[in-house]
């Protein structure tokens, strides 16, 4: 007999109770502020090198968007500047389970774009050069291989786009298990530990001042999501990031409907493994906007003109709790990290009852399956959705990883592993300059590729 699916099996993650730490190390090699995919990846690398490391996390190790996304592990779509990067995670992942010793639910089921319309086809062929480039198996798909690919739907897409190597991963487990990784390697994993703010000697940074003390050492990754842009400004450094809110859907396990991760216009679904469904409907994709919006918002037009349709605006408490947060604060005392140490929207009712009723339209098979867990998420984004990897010009030492704009997820072991050597003599194994922080104030263009 098989073990009951836990009704908050994905949001215990989150809920539960913060594990604090009994010490804190007086000194460190690198100090990475945050516990998400990227965060925990970069410190299982370094580690792994016999690097002295430790990760400081204000709430939840995945207590953000790294335990609140789809999990999909995708190349396909990517903006081309990412590539390579997501290559090299693709086969960090399928050897994941092995190198940690656990289990992280990744298995390689593809990735689908189903068309409903010729000119969502083309839309979607359009990305075929950027696959052949990188000697990737994307390839056209009909709708009758379609059918063979999702066998529980009905609906009638003209074509897609397919790529057979893609895959997913549970994003409950994955982060928390290289986290644990990390710290068998001998890296210090702190939680409920808030970083406060940086102290500098002759311009460089020298230590980190948290809740439970000071952290002496000479490099800082932060890798703190959406949180990255309010640190950065506290230290007189701009950067561009703004936020979106998302609902995803956990149904309990019902019949298998789909063989792939499939996007279809307005959702997203992939089968869990656990044999239910993760399900997004992107048509109640919100912005809550805040003064940062409208500070940044020059920087954000061509995405705002691009994605107008499909993202809602509103303005409530977000706005108010924002302009209240002061851009300094003493670090002696609690700071706005420790205020809110998990960012946790509500789902929206509107988006589950979508979901309910689209899973009925396009999956019978699924109309009246259970709905398990419903979450919201934030998703932290740069002005051309894709990420900043760099060191402060303005603070040696101090280096940033943050705007993997709803796809950090799968990148996350690709790029912790690129960081890790940019952090010490080993190198990035990559062309990290496209990730760098100065392309939205020296005058290169603002392109979304993906």
């Amino acid at each position: 007999m098989t073990n009951p699916v836990p009704a908050d099996l994905v949001t215990r993650t989150w809920s539960r109770p913060f594990k604090r730490p009994d010490s804190i190390p007086e000194s460190a090699e690198v100090v990475i502020i945050g516990g998400g995919i990227v965060g925990v990846s970069t410190a299982w690398f370094l580690a792994r090198q016999g690097v002295q490391v430790a990760l400081c996390e204000k709430g939840h190790i995945a207590g953000e968007q790294s335990g609140r996304n789809w999990g999909w592990v995708r190349q396909q779509g990517r903006d081309a500047r990412e590539m390579p990067m997501i290559m090299a995670s693709l086969e960090i992942w399928r050897g994941l389970a092995e190198a940690i010793g656990e289990d992280v639910g990744f298995e390689q089921t593809g990735c689908l774009y189903a068309a409903r319309t010729d000119d969502e086809l083309e839309g979607y062929a359009a990305w075929l050069p950027t696959a052949r480039e990188h000697g990737l198996d994307t390839r056209m798909v009909s709708g009758a291989e379609i059918a063979r690919l999702a066998p529980g739907a009905t609906a009638t897409w003209t074509g897609g786009i397919y790529t057979a190597s893609d895959g997913q991963a549970e994003p409950h487990k994955a982060a928390p298990a290289i986290a644990r990784a990390a710290a068998r390697n001998g890296a210090s994993i702190l939680t409920a530990c808030a970083v406060r703010g940086i102290e500098t000697r002759a311009g460089r940074v020298s230590a980190v001042v948290t809740e439970r003390g000071t952290i002496r050492t000479s490099a800082v990754l932060c890798a703190a999501g959406a949180w990255t842009s309010m640190f950065c400004r506290s230290l007189d450094i701009a950067l561009p990031q703004l936020t979106l809110n998302g609902t995803v859907v956990r149904t309990a396990p019902g019949a298998n409907a789909l063989n792939t991760c499939l996007w279809d216009s307005r959702a997203g679904i992939r089968r869990r493994q656990d044999g239910g469904y993760n399900v997004a409907h992107s048509a109640f994709l919100e912005h809550p906007i805040v003064p940062a919006t409208f500070r940044f918002a020059f920087k954000y037009l061509p995405a705002f003109r691009r994605e107008f349709g499909g993202v809602r605006l509103s303005i409530g408490r977000e706005f108010i709790d924002a302009w209240r947060t002061p851009r300094r604060w003493r670090l002696d005392a609690p700071s706005p990290f420790e205020k809110t140490r998990v960012l946790n929207p509500q789902p929206r009712a509107r988006a589950v009852a979508g979901i309910r009723s689209m899973l009925a339209e396009r999956f019978p098979q699924l109309a009246g399956i259970g709905m398990a867990e419903a979450w919201s998420g934030v998703v932290e984004t740069t002005p051309d959705a894709v990420p900043v990897i760099d060191e402060a010009e303005s603070l040696p030492g101090f280096y940033i990883a943050t705007g993997f704009s709803g796809h950090g997820f799968g990148i996350g072991p690709g790029a912790g592993r690129a960081i890790a050597g940019l952090l010490t003599s080993a190198g990035a194994g990559m062309d990290l300059s496209e990730f760098r922080l100065g392309r939205f104030f020296d005058g290169t263009p603002i392109r979304l590729q993906a």
